[in-house]
């Protein structure tokens, strides 16, 4: 990546060390995530399904969420919804709102990484020729820089690009946020100005592109105009250490979390159903973190 410090002799700098602080207790959170706990309360039993024409069963939302091998387990006789059920039900589900938001004032880092579509899609295009309808869908996140928490995501298709998706993420966040972060890809007045509409005197920190010029604006200068004359002044990389901008890396480290553990694929077919499952993979990811965080800090480092 470019604008790296010490970019000529990187492969001479040893990779900084971290020390957890909190091991007993983040122990302690990753034996919860593999707790597994059910309560069945009465009055979801009576309610857990009824039968439409034909004897067609229809489960209730909380019968979908439990699957055949945890109620053998439980040793109960009531029967589970199949995959069908599951499918046609992902797409009336009601909309899964993400983990509560911190308390406090917030800073933002705002970032898109893509999903593949699960299908056969991509080997049609290679073996005939034909373009594929489905290729890719944008999962775009915002995630809080203090508490590592996914406060808002939307998933569109992959032509959507990723400025038009910062007002639908700011909108579904009811925290104050005080400060957005954002790569270069960002960059524009209209994001300024988005943000901006959003609340008065939030803090935005986006790389101008090599190609940025001055708005020109009579008065005090925007801040984007004042990122520019900083790093015209003292450079990239004195601007991204006043700035600290080496916390976007979080968000980054948030992507590749929901790609190791969710999956980098969507396996729903419809739009609907898609959003869903990337609504309920956030949400898996928030609960694991809430239920243990690792808290490190960086190792001294003895020159020798």
């Amino acid at each position: 990546m470019p604008h790296k410090h010490n970019a000529d002799r990187r492969h001479h700098i040893p990779k900084m060390a971290f020390k957890v602080q909190n091991w007993p207790e983040y122990e302690a959170g990753l034996r919860r995530r593999g707790s597994l706990t059910l309560w069945i309360a009465d009055a979801a039993l009576e309610c857990w399904q009824t039968y439409g024409p034909g004897g067609q069963a229809r489960y209730s939302d909380a019968a979908v969420r439990l699957l055949a091998s945890v109620l053998a387990l439980m040793d109960l006789t009531i029967s589970a919804p199949d995959h069908t059920t599951v499918s046609r039900r992902a797409v009336k589900l009601p909309v899964i709102q993400p983990a509560q938001v911190p308390p406090g004032q917030l800073h933002v880092l705002i970032d898109s990484t893509g999903l593949q579509v699960y299908g056969a899609g991509q080997w049609v295009e290679a073996k005939h020729g034909t373009k594929s309808r489905r290729k890719w869908r944008k999962l775009h996140l915002a995630v809080d820089a203090a508490s590592g928490m996914i406060v808002a995501q939307t998933l569109t298709d992959q032509d959507a690009d990723d400025p038009s998706q910062v007002a639908p993420l700011l909108d579904r966040i009811d925290g104050r946020i005080v400060r957005v972060t954002a790569d270069g890809a960002y960059d524009g007045a209209p994001t300024y100005e988005t943000i901006a509409a959003h609340g008065d005197g939030i803090e935005v920190v986006i790389p101008p592109r090599s190609t940025a010029v001055p708005s020109g604006e009579l008065g005090s200068p925007t801040q984007r105009d004042r990122h520019l004359a900083m790093i015209t002044e003292q450079g990239r990389l004195a601007w991204q250490v006043a700035t600290n901008y080496g916390q976007r890396a979080l968000v980054e480290t948030t992507m590749g979390r929901y790609k190791a553990l969710v999956g980098p694929r969507l396996r729903a077919r419809g739009f609907a159903a898609q959003q869903t499952e990337a609504a309920i993979g956030v949400a898996v990811l928030n609960r694991m973190l809430t239920a243990g965080r690792p808290e490190s800090v960086r190792c001294q480092r003895i020159v020798t």
